[in-house]
């Protein structure tokens, strides 16, 4: 975490060792970008008004360099350009102060799943679908499948799992970060488009399945 607010540093850092998160702290823009090159992370959460190198000079050091470490923007500066500006240069959420601990976390968990299953491999396979997360390219009996930017984050959070239950309400805070607009239908409406444009038999799917009154899994195979 590269944050020169000493309070809300240290206070984030111990909500997220509650979770079970080791977390180091630089108070300065060099000082994080030398951390994150000596010691790479598997995530930097960046201010951007910090001492030093500002955070969009870190950002740019970073993926310059070819990190591929996810980035999460946390800052009071919620100007649309600034937003903008932080995910052209490689960010890969965009946080604004003040923010809620629980959605903040839910991101953290989202981004972490997403590089999880990059390592899993360049593809990842159920029936005849591949999925590339990487490259966010789905490919069903080699032909491409288009897929809404949620409905590609829920299949990369089934496929987290690994064949595990899912309940609703983690797949809520893992794709949508606890959003009051969104609500249980909201899953279930994107698992269907998931099934429609993904299983054979969508009325009958054999690879997203339903665990009633609890969730869904995804079966490989």
């Amino acid at each position: 975490m590269i944050e020169d607010n000493r309070d809300l540093a240290y206070g984030l850092r111990n909500n997220l060792e509650i979770e079970g998160f080791v977390v180091e702290v630089c108070e300065d823009g060099g000082e994080g970008l030398e951390a994150a090159k000596a010691r790479p992370p598997d995530l930097v959460i960046l201010d951007l008004m910090l001492p030093g190198l500002d955070g969009f000079r870190v950002l740019r050091a970073l993926r310059e360099g070819k990190s591929a470490v996810p980035i999460l923007i946390l800052t009071a500066r919620g100007e649309e350009a600034d937003k903008v500006r932080g995910l052209r240069l490689g960010a890969d959420d965009y946080v604004t102060k003040p923010f809620g601990l629980l959605e903040l976390l839910a991101r953290v968990e989202a981004l972490l799943r997403r590089v999880q299953a990059n390592e899993a491999g360049a593809g990842l396979h159920f029936g005849d679908v591949e999925v590339r997360p990487a490259s966010r390219v789905v490919l069903r009996g080699g032909t491409p499948v288009e897929l809404a930017p949620k409905e590609f984050e829920l299949l990369i959070a089934l496929l987290g799992a690994r064949g595990s239950v899912v309940p609703r309400l983690e797949l809520m805070r893992q794709v949508w970060g606890y959003s009051a607009a969104v609500v249980t239908r909201t899953v279930d409406t994107h698992v269907a488009e998931l099934r429609r444009k993904l299983e054979s038999d969508p009325a009958s799917p054999r690879h997203i399945l339903t665990v009633r009154k609890v969730g869904y899994r995804l079966k490989a195979d």
